[in-house]
C-alpha cells in the first residue's frame, strides 16, 4: 500500500500550537473533544440513514468505545459512525477548523436545517488530542463504501502527515493515541495517567455523561491467584480486563429531554449532581428557547443561599454545553450578578466549542442568553409570588428570606427588568412588622388624595418603627415602608416609581403631604415658621457648619427635632456603609427641623443654656437617626451639666 506524505497549510503549524497550548490548558479536555466527535459521527450518520438506510450496512446499534493498551502505551477511541475516506481525512485533518459538518449543514433545505442541529464539526477538538499525544493514528472508512476504500492518516502535529489506502471491513472511525510518558503515568508526578481504568471512567462521567449513545469499555473482573493446586489465594489477585464490553455513561442529557417526560425526582437529583447540594432544589425552570438565539435552559432555585453568596469575586455561574459538549462549570457571563445563586445548565448549538471567557464576556449571543435567563427566572418567581397555591407562596417567602436582598441589586444592575425586579420586593411597614407587603400591596391600601408611596430606611426594624420622621404620619394613619436591609439605601436611588407613583424617602427633603394635609395644618405651620424664627436663626448661628439648614417640622409630633437630607444626598446610614467599604463620602450637611410643640424647643426661646441646650437638641436627632456623633465626650459633658441645672 502506498503512503502519502502531506503538508499542513502554511498557517496550520503555529494554529495548532495554539490549541494545543492555549485553547485547551487542561489535557482532560481531550476526552470530551474526541467522545463529542464520535458522537457526531454517529449523529451524522443516523440522520443520513433516514433517507438510505444501507448506510447502517447491518449493524445500527451506534455506539463508542474506549481502549487502552498499557504495554504500548495507547488510548483508542472508536466509533460506527459514518467514517470517511481518504479524501476526507486530508480536508477535515488537514486543515485546523475546517468544519465537514457546515458544509453538510450547507447542503440542507431549510426545512431540514432543523433536524441537523445535533450534527458536531470533526476540526479543532481533534486536534487537543496532541495535549497527552506525541502521535496520532487515525483508520477510517466511511460508511457505504467498500472495504479497501479505508484509510489510515498518522501525524506527529508538527508540520506534516500522511494518508494510506487500507482495507477495513467495518465502517467508522478509530482514533489511537501514543501517550506521552507524562500522561501515561510515566511522568514525575504520575498523577495524569490516561492508561487508568477509573480516571477514564471519571471524566467520561464529568464530560460526557450526557451523550445520547453508550460509551462504552471492556469489562472488569476479579480472578483469584491459585496456588499449586488450583485452589484460590485469600485476598490475593487481581483485576482483569475481560473481551466484554460495559457501558460508562448514563447516555442521556437529563436536559435534552421533553420536560413532561421528566419526574421531579430526576429533576432533584440532577441538580444534587450538579451543585453538591444535599436539599433539593425550591424551584426550577426548564425551557427550550427559539429566537435568534437558539439554546436549552435548565435553572434552580437553591433552598439555602451558600456561605459566599456576598463575596462577589467567588466562583459563580452555570454550566455550559455546546452542542451537549460541556465547556465550563461556571460560566458567570450567563446570569447578571443579582442571580448569581442560580444553579442549571445553558445548552447552545451557537457558540464555538473552543469558546473562551474572553469570547463569552464580548458575545452578542451570550448577552442574548443572559438576557433570557434572567426573564426566566424573574418570570419564575413572579409565579410562586402571585399564585393563590399556598404551597407556592411558602416557597416564595423561603426565598426572599433567602435572597431578597440580593434581588434588590438587580434595581441598579438591571435597569431592562427593574419593574419586574420591583414587583417581587416585599418589606415591614409602619402598620406590619412582616417582611411581606409589596408596592403594589402598599398602593392598594394607600389613603384617598395620598399621591407618593412613603418609605424609610433604617440600621433595623426596631430603630424605624421608632424614627422621629415617622410620627406625623403615624398621627394620620398614613403607612409608611421599611426598608431595614443594608442594600436598600443603595439600590432606593435606581428607583424613583412604581406604576406610575413616585417614591418619597421621608426622611429626604421637606415634608408635603399635599391633599392629606388641611388647611387648619398649613396656617398654624406657618404661624410657627414666624414665632420661632429668632429661635431658628440663633440655631444656625450656633451650628454653623455642621447643619445645612434648620427650619420649623411639618413632620414632628413627639419628639424636639429631627434631621433630614436633600433629594439626592447621602443619608447617614449611607455614609457609614460607603465609609465602612473604604469609599470616598462626600461632606454631607443635614437639616435640623425643630418641633415648636415640643417643650425643649419652648424653652429655647428663654433659655440662658440657649448654645449648650441647642447642641444637645442637634446631637439627639443624629442619633435618633442612626447617625455618629463627631464629639461624643462633648455631648455626654453637656447633657451632664443640663442635668445639674
Amino acid at each position: 500500500m502506498t503512503t502519502t506524505n502531506h503538508q499542513f497549510e502554511a498557517e496550520v503549524k503555529e494554529l495548532l500550537h495554539l490549541v494545543t497550548h492555549s485553547l485547551y490548558s487542561n489535557p482532560d479536555i481531550f476526552i470530551r473533544e474526541l467522545v463529542s466527535n464520535a458522537s457526531d459521527a454517529c449523529d451524522k450518520l443516523r440522520f443520513l440513514a433516514t433517507t438510505d438506510g444501507n448506510l447502517y450496512e447491518n449493524d445500527g446499534d451506534l455506539a463508542i468505545k474506549i481502549d487502552f493498551d498499557k504495554d504500548a502505551k495507547t488510548l483508542t477511541i472508536s466509533d460506527n459512525g459514518i467514517g470517511m475516506n481518504e479524501a476526507d481525512t486530508i480536508e477535515h485533518l488537514g486543515t485546523i477548523a475546517k468544519s465537514g459538518t457546515k458544509a453538510f449543514l450547507d447542503k440542507l433545505s431549510d426545512s431540514d436545517k432543523k433536524d441537523g442541529h445535533l450534527i458536531g464539526q470533526f476540526g479543532v477538538g481533534f486536534y487537543s488530542g496532541f495535549i497527552v499525544a506525541d502521535k496520532i493514528v487515525v483508520e477510517s472508512r466511511k460508511a457505504g463504501e467498500p472495504s479497501s476504500n479505508g484509510v489510515r492518516w498518522e501525524s506527529d502535529g508538527t508540520g506534516a502527515f500522511t494518508t494510506e489506502t487500507i482495507d477495513k471491513a467495518n465502517r467508522g472511525t478509530t482514533i489511537t493515541l501514543h501517550l506521552k510518558d507524562d500522561y501515561a503515568g510515566l511522568g514525575e508526578d504520575g498523577e495524569q495517567n490516561y492508561l487508568d481504568r477509573y480516571k477514564i471512567k471519571s471524566l467520561v462521567s464529568k464530560y460526557s455523561d450526557h451523550i445520547s449513545l453508550p460509551i462504552q469499555m471492556r469489562k472488569e473482573e476479579w480472578q483469584d491467584e491459585l496456588d499449586d493446586n488450583g485452589e484460590a489465594i485469600a485476598g490475593k489477585g487481581q483485576y482483569i480486563l475481560t473481551d466484554d464490553y460495559e457501558t460508562i455513561n448514563k447516555a442521556s442529557a437529563l436536559w435534552t429531554k421533553d420536560s413532561s417526560e421528566i419526574s421531579d425526582e430526576e429533576y432533584q437529583g440532577f441538580y444534587k449532581n450538579i451543585t453538591y447540594d444535599f436539599t433539593d432544589p425550591l424551584a426550577w425552570t426548564h425551557n427550550r428557547v427559539e429566537g435568534r438565539v437558539q439554546y436549552t435552559q435548565l435553572l434552580y432555585i437553591p433552598k439555602k443561599a451558600p456561605y459566599d453568596l456576598y463575596a462577589r469575586e467567588q466562583q459563580r455561574g452555570l454550566k455550559l454545553y455546546v452542542k451537549r459538549v460541556f465547556i465550563m462549570d461556571d460560566a458567570e457571563q450567563l446570569l447578571p450578578m443579582y442571580l448569581r445563586f442560580v444553579k442549571g445548565v445553558i445548552d447552545t448549538a451557537d457558540l464555538p466549542l473552543n469558546v473562551s471567557r474572553e469570547i463569552l464576556q464580548e458575545s452578542r449571543d451570550v448577552k442574548a442568553i443572559r438576557d433570557g435567563n434572567a426573564r426566566r427566572v424573574l418570570t419564575l418567581l413572579a409565579s410562586l409570588a402571585n399564585s393563590e397555591d399556598l404551597d407556592k407562596q411558602s416557597k416564595f417567602k423561603e426565598f426572599y428570606a433567602e435572597f431578597g436582598d440580593v434581588l434588590k441589586e438587580g434595581l441598579g444592575e438591571d435597569m431592562s427588568n427593574q419593574e419586574r425586579i420591583a414587583k417581587l420586593l416585599r418589606y415591614a411597614t409602619s402598620q406590619n412588622d412582616g417582611v411581606e407587603t409589596g408596592f403594589a400591596d402598599y398602593k392598594a391600601r394607600m389613603k384617598e388624595g395620598q399621591k407618593a408611596i412613603y418609605y424609610l430606611t433604617g440600621e433595623n426594624l426596631t430603630s424605624a418603627k421608632n424614627s422621629p420622621q415617622l410620627e406625623v404620619f403615624k398621627k394620620k394613619g398614613i403607612e409608611v415602608i421599611l426598608m431595614t436591609a443594608k442594600v436598600d439605601e443603595w439600590a432606593m436611588n435606581f428607583l424613583t416609581e412604581f406604576d406610575g407613583t413616585p417614591l418619597q424617602n421621608i426622611a429626604k427633603g421637606a415634608v408635603d403631604l399635599g391633599d392629606l394635609t388641611d388647611d387648619a395644618e398649613k396656617a398654624e405651620v406657618k404661624k410657627q415658621e414666624e414665632q420661632f424664627k429668632p429661635v431658628v436663626e440663633r440655631l444656625k448661628s450656633l451650628l454653623g457648619e455642621k447643619a445645612k439648614d434648620v427650619r420649623v417640622s411639618s413632620r414632628l409630633v413627639d419628639s424636639p427635632a429631627c434631621i433630614v437630607v436633600g433629594d439626592g444626598e447621602l443619608t447617614p446610614q449611607m455614609a457609614q456603609m460607603l465609609k465602612a467599604m473604604g469609599q470616598p463620602v462626600p461632606d454631607v450637611k443635614p437639616t435640623l427641623e425643630i418641633n415648636p410643640s415640643h417643650p425643649l424647643i419652648a424653652k429655647l426661646e428663654t433659655s440662658a443654656q440657649f448654645d449648650d441646650l441647642g447642641q444637645v437638641i442637634f446631637d439627639q436627632a443624629i442619633l435618633a437617626d442612626g447617625g455618629q456623633l463627631d464629639d461624643p465626650a462633648g455631648y455626654l459633658r453637656r447633657v451632664n451639666e443640663l442635668l445639674l441645672k
